[in-house]
C-alpha cells in the first residue's frame, strides 16, 4: 500500500468518524420561533436575575459559568429598534436601541449564506457586538429598559469615516458610545461613563454564515505570548479568563466578529451558553477605547487594517505548516491572477519539495513487491518456527536493500503537509466566488456538475492500479479497491478548490509512479539482458 493510499485510509476513517459522530450525537436544534419570541419584560427579568448571579460569581472569582449568560433582548426590526443605519458599497450596518451593532449584511456577491442570500454576519439571536451589561443589578435592569439615542439616523460610508454617538441616560449615570466606522469594515470605539461603575462589553455571538465539515467555529483569543486559544462550539464547559489579549474573536469558517486594542490589563472572559458554545466579553473601564472588525477573514484586508488581525485566520493543529503554505498560495495568486491555477501551482511546488520522500517510499514499495514471492516462500518454509522465519525474512530484506517501513516514514512526514493544505483550502475565504475554468465558477463550493469529484475518483483508481501492492489480507485488498468510490462519494460535497487539489495531486502521483515503474522495468530488462549475455557467452566457451 503506497503512502498516499495509507493517508487516504486515514482520511476516510476520519470522515466516517465525524459523520458517525454527527449522526449519533446530532447538534441540538435552535429554539422554535414561538419559544424565542419572548416579551421584552420577561427578557429584562431574566437579564436582571442573570446579572445578580454574574456579579456574585465574578466578585468571588468563581470559575464556573453563570447560568443564562447568553440571554439577550430580542431584536425587533422596526422604527423603535434600529436607531442608525450605515450603508456602503460593501455592507449595510445597523445600530439598535440597546447600543449594539444589531446586524451587518455583506453586499459583495461572493459572500452568500447556505440559502444563497447576502450573508448576515451577526446572527439574529444571541449577544451582539458592543452590548453592555452592568454588574449592578438595578443599573443593569434600567439599561435594558432605557433606549440609546443616536446622533445620526442614517449615513452613507464613502472614503471618509462615519462617526456616530450613542447616548443612554440612566437614573444616576450616563453612558456614551462614540463609534467611528471605516469603509474597510473596521471601527473605533470610545465608551465613557459619567460615573465609575463595573460593566462588561460583549464581542457577540459567532457568525453563522458558513460551517462545513471539519471547519472550526467558536471563539478565538490571541494573547501577547503569541498563543492562539481556540474554544470551539460545544467546548465552553467552564468560564475561562485571559489577560494580555491582543484580539478576541467569535468566528465561523469564513467570517468573524473581532475586538482588538482592548489593553493588556483588560480581563477577557469566555463563557458558555446552554449548548456550551463560547460567548466572549471583557471587563471594561469607565473610559474605554478599543477597535473592532466585523466581516470576512480576508488576509490582505485584515493585514492592511492591523497586522495583528491576521491571527484571527485559524488553520488548526498544523498552523505552523498551513500559514506558510497559505502565504505561498497568496503569492502565486498575485502572479497568476486565478485561484484555480494558483492551487495547481501550489500542488506542483509541494510535490516538488516532497519528491525525495515520495520517491523513496515508492521505490521501497517496488522492492517489496519484487521480493514478495520470496518472502512467501520463506514464510511457508519456516511456518512452524516464527523466530527463524523472521530472521530469514530480515536477511532477505537486507540482501535486496528493501525496508518494510520504507513507505511508512515518508507517508508520516507528508501527513502534516496534506492536512495543512486541506485546512488552507477549507478556510480560505478568498476562494469564495473565485472561478477557475469552464464549469467551475466558485472554488469555495461543491462542483454542481460532479465532474471534478468523478475525475478525482478516476485518477485515484488509476493510481491504485499503477501502485505496487503486497496485500496478505484479501479483505484489506477488497477495501482498497472500493476506496476510490468511497472518496468520490465524500468529495462530492467538498469545495471545488479542495477537490481540484486532490485531483491534481493524484495526477502528479500517477506521473511519478509511471516514472518509477519505468525505471524498475528498465533495470529489470537490463539485468535480464546481462544474464542472457552471460549465458550465451558461457555456451560459446563450452563449445
Amino acid at each position: 500500500m503506497s503512502p498516499n493510499q495509507r493517508l487516504m485510509v486515514a482520511v476516510v476513517l476520519s470522515v466516517i468518524f465525524f459523520v458517525g459522530y454527527t449522526a449519533i450525537f446530532p447538534p441540538q436544534q435552535e429554539m422554535s420561533d414561538a419559544n424565542a419570541s419572548r416579551t421584552t419584560k420577561s427578557s429584562q427579568l431574566a437579564d436582571s436575575s442573570l446579572e445578580q448571579k454574574t456579579k456574585a460569581g465574578m466578585n468571588k472569582d468563581v470559575q464556573t459559568k453563570p447560568s443564562g449568560v447568553t440571554q439577550d433582548i430580542e431584536l425587533k426590526e422596526g422604527a423603535s429598534t434600529i436607531v442608525t443605519t450605515i450603508k456602503s458599497d460593501d455592507f449595510i450596518l445597523k445600530l439598535d436601541t440597546l447600543g449594539r451593532i444589531a446586524s451587518k449584511e455583506l453586499l459583495d456577491e461572493r459572500f452568500r449564506d447556505s440559502d444563497d442570500l447576502h450573508a448576515q454576519v451577526i446572527p439574529p439571536k444571541g449577544p451582539k457586538p458592543l452590548f453592555i451589561r452592568f454588574a449592578d443589578e438595578r443599573l443593569n435592569e434600567a439599561a435594558t429598559r432605557i433606549p440609546y439615542t443616536a446622533s445620526i439616523r442614517e449615513a452613507t460610508l464613502k472614503e471618509e469615516p462615519v462617526r456616530v454617538t450613542l447616548t443612554q441616560k440612566l437614573p444616576d449615570i450616563t453612558v456614551t458610545k462614540e463609534l467611528t466606522f471605516y469603509k474597510d469594515g473596521h471601527y473605533d470605539v470610545h465608551i465613557k461613563l459619567s460615573k465609575e461603575k463595573r460593566y462588561f462589553v460583549y464581542v457577540g455571538h459567532r457568525p453563522e454564515v458558513s460551517k462545513k465539515l471539519m471547519a472550526a467555529a467558536g471563539a478565538l483569543i490571541y494573547t501577547g505570548d503569541n498563543v492562539v486559544h481556540i474554544i470551539e462550539d460545544g467546548e465552553a464547559e467552564t468560564r475561562q479568563t485571559f489577560t494580555d489579549v491582543l484580539l478576541a474573536s467569535a468566528f465561523d469558517q469564513y467570517t468573524a466578529t473581532i475586538m482588538y486594542k482592548i489593553g493588556k490589563d483588560t480581563t477577557v472572559f469566555v463563557d458558555g451558553d446552554s449548548q456550551e458554545n463560547p460567548i466572549v466579553y471583557f471587563d471594561a473601564k469607565p473610559d474605554m477605547q478599543f477597535a473592532g472588525y466585523i466581516g470576512p477573514k480576508e488576509y490582505k484586508k485584515l493585514k492592511a487594517i492591523d497586522p495583528v488581525l491576521t491571527n484571527a485566520v485559524e488553520f488548526g493543529w498544523f498552523t505552523f505548516v498551513a500559514k506558510p503554505l497559505f502565504m505561498v498560495l497568496l503569492w502565486l495568486y498575485d502572479h497568476i491572477g486565478n485561484w484555480g491555477w494558483a492551487i495547481i501551482a501550489l500542488t506542483f511546488l509541494v510535490r516538488l519539495v516532497l519528491y525525495p520522500l515520495t520517491y523513496k517510499g515508492m521505490v521501497s514499495m517496488q522492492k517489496m513487491k519484487e521480493i514478495a514471492p520470496k518472502v512467501k516462500e520463506l514464510q511457508q518454509k519456516y511456518k512452524g518456527d516464527p523466530q527463524r522465519m523472521n530472521a530469514a525474512v530480515m536477511e532477505l530484506y537486507k540482501k535486496h536493500g528493501a525496508n518494510p517501513l520504507g513507505g511508512c516514514l515518508p507517508m508520516l512526514l507528508q501527513i502534516p503537509v496534506f492536512f495543512a493544505i486541506y485546512r488552507v483550502l477549507l478556510n480560505a475565504v478568498e476562494l469564495q466566488g473565485a472561478p477557475w475554468i469552464l464549469w467551475v465558477t466558485d472554488l469555495s463550493r461543491m462542483d454542481p456538475t460532479f465532474i471534478l469529484p468523478i475525475l478525482m475518483g478516476a485518477s485515484m483508481y488509476y493510481q491504485q492500479k499503477l501502485t505496487p501492492t503486497n496485500f496478505t489480507d484479501p479483505m484489506q485488498e477488497k477495501v482498497m479497491k472500493f476506496l476510490p468510490v468511497i472518496f468520490t462519494f465524500f468529495f462530492v460535497t467538498f469545495p471545488s478548490g479542495l477537490v481540484l487539489y486532490w485531483f491534481v495531486n493524484n495526477l502528479f502521483s500517477i506521473a511519478q509512479q509511471l516514472i518509477i515503474n519505468r525505471q524498475f522495468q528498465n533495470a529489470k530488462d537490463l539485468k535480464e539482458h546481462i544474464e542472457k549475455k552471460k549465458i550465451e557467452k558461457k555456451k560459446k566457451s563450452e563449445k
